[in-house]
């Protein structure tokens, strides 16, 4: 499931002295300006005025755009929401989607994920850093489903990413669109749609659940 439910810019500052703030704060600015302007508008120049470091230093280090844009995303999968644990397949998926919703509603998340989704489109490593940042998401939720099927709630060999993907989809379906509300109504009944198909089966590997 394509889950943006990353939370970057919390002030976690990683080791590394001045190269680690270099680093923070040239990707909080390229995320500032691709929430205000979009990735076809990002430039790296802009990006070191906006972060008060010299281009030099920018351009060295990343040398690209979108190679900026690979290491935001990055850094978004790493400050990414632990999963939930509530006890139950529902619970959890629920506050996996509401998340969602939170996350693709926010005033500067929102723009930021529709500028990332616009850039994956007409460039290849974009898309290529956008797949990567998913994929750790999805696998950091996937267990969710695999617990669940331990306790007995859906049957044996669930495809667990194929269930989170599944809560997420009609979530990015509406965002993308912009067809019907973004709320925690649609996100709960996502995940009992996708609850209810997993313990009818229909995310079995035998059934050729990919």
């Amino acid at each position: 499931m394509p889950l943006s439910v990353a939370r970057y810019g919390r002030g976690v500052e990683r080791p590394g002295g001045r190269t680690a703030r270099v680093r923070a704060s040239v990707l909080r600015a390229a995320g500032d300006a691709l929430a205000e302007r979009g990735f076809v508008n990002l430039d790296l120049g802009d990006l070191a005025r906006r972060a008060e470091v010299g281009r030099t230093t920018v351009y060295r280090r990343w040398g690209t755009v979108t190679a900026v844009l690979t290491d935001l995303l990055l850094e978004m999968a790493v400050e990414s929401v632990p999963r939930a644990d509530t006890g139950s397949l529902e619970g959890d998926l629920r506050v996996n989607a509401r998340l969602v919703v939170k996350t693709l509603t926010d005033q500067r998340q929102g723009p930021l994920f529709k500028a990332v989704l616009g850039a994956a489109t007409s460039d290849d490593d974009a898309a290529a850093a956008l797949t990567r940042f998913y994929l750790t998401r999805i696998r950091e939720w996937a267990p969710c489903v695999t617990d669940a099927e331990a306790r007995g709630e859906i049957p044996p060999g669930t495809d667990a990413e194929e269930v989170v993907r599944a809560v997420s989809a009609p979530l990015y379906y509406r965002f993308v669109t912009g067809t019907g509300e973004l709320d925690d109504a649609v996100a709960d009944r996502a995940v009992a749609a996708a609850v209810a198909a997993a313990k009818a089966g229909v995310f079995s590997r035998a059934n050729g659940a990919r």
